[in-house]
């Protein structure tokens, strides 16, 4: 069972009615506290972002304060964990806005990122709908892959690699350099061998020692439902190869288009619809457009423009979870502009009967 969410006024040690100002100094006071590089947990500094994310946005407050965690795309999987999915830090000038600047593999040594292929970065373009349900797109790439030949060892099959002459095996050589202040050594990379510290006895007479051959690579990337745009997908040593050593990753950026009816903000999915004066005064039944095809949505009587509607379940699937979002629909109400001779007449006969002489067509 789902633990439940924590109200994210609790979250951040504030009230309900707090300002803007108050809000982003609780928030940085709790980033500082809480943050992993500095030994607090990880899952309270998570909650933490995901509770100012939504109250420093004056909408997504006020939806958060009317419909609660759905109302933001607050459920499982909306902001857990890393798993490629593009998160936005706000630390203002605490100068902590580059922690995870090594996320994608950063941080290795110079020998470490040497001895593993090259990363290799691509981006595919999807639709919205894609983007809601998954997909699976083709990716076509020219990379350098394994030589099936010698496996990638450089040498002609029959032949053993041996020690390295140039830097009898240690993969380095150093290098002396003589300056005012004394001899300076600086260890270098060992240009026989790349670092293997070994050497072909005699080279692979089809990749002629380089282990890697060109290569046509197609590949069927899959996208999971509920990507968001500007996420990236990691696929490991699916990147370039090189001899002896582990093959680069492949990172995969998702640049989503935009729909021409629907936006997205989190787990939710957001449109406007429009009804009659009329028909908001009266209330209807009106047919409204979703991911999932269309949805009668019933309008009560005396709706006022501005208003919102929630249709639970026809949102944004949640990518680590079997449930979705929600569809938060607009209703703007549409004065007319033009009126015939006898609906003027109507209209100021409504009026001059409404209590007060005012006119109001709802309580």
């Amino acid at each position: 069972m789902a633990t439940a969410k924590k109200d994210y006024y609790e979250t951040l040690g504030i009230s309900k009615n707090a300002s803007a100002d108050e809000i982003k100094t609780a928030f940085r006071r709790a980033a500082v506290e809480h943050h992993p590089d500095r030994g607090g947990d990880e899952e309270k500094f998570k909650e933490i972002n995901e509770a100012y994310e939504v109250l420093k946005d004056p909408e997504k407050r006020k939806r958060y304060d009317q419909f609660g965690h759905a109302g933001v795309g607050g459920g499982s999987g909306g902001f857990g964990g890393f798993s490629g999915q593009n998160m936005n830090f706000d630390f203002g000038d605490l100068g902590l806005g580059d922690i995870f600047s090594s996320f994608f593999g950063g941080g290795a040594t110079q020998g470490q990122r040497q001895n593993r292929g090259r990363d290799v970065e691509a981006q595919v373009d999807i639709t919205f709908d894609q983007a809601i349900f998954g997909t699976e797109v083709p990716l076509s790439l020219n990379l350098d892959d394994t030589c099936e030949h010698c496996k990638g060892t450089t040498a002609e099959p029959g032949h053993e690699l041996r020690t390295c002459p140039t830097c009898d095996g240690k993969g380095q050589v150093v290098n002396v350099t003589r300056t005012i202040f004394g001899n300076i050594q600086q260890a270098s990379l060992c240009p026989t061998c790349k670092g293997s510290g070994k050497v072909p006895e005699k080279l692979c007479t089809v990749c002629h020692g380089k282990g890697t051959v060109p290569k046509h690579q197609q590949i069927k990337l899959k996208v999971p439902a509920g990507i968001e745009d500007g996420s990236t997908i990691r696929l490991h040593e699916r990147g370039e190869a090189i001899a002896n050593g582990p093959k680069g990753d492949l990172y995969v950026h998702i640049r989503v288009k935009p729909h021409k009816k629907f936006t997205r903000e989190g787990d939710l999915i957001l449109s406007e619809e429009h009804v009659s004066m009329t028909d908001a005064a009266l209330g209807c039944e009106k047919d409204v457009e979703t991911v999932d095809g269309n949805v009668t949505m019933k309008i009560p009587a005396g709706t006022q423009s501005g208003t919102d509607f929630k249709l639970s379940g026809h949102g944004v699937p949640h990518i680590k979870g079997h449930s979705r979002g929600a569809h938060i629909v607009t209703i703007f109400v549409d004065t007319p502009t033009k009126l015939t001779k006898e609906q003027e007449i109507l209209l100021k006969e409504f009026n001059q009967s409404a209590p007060g002489g005012k006119f109001h067509l709802w309580n």
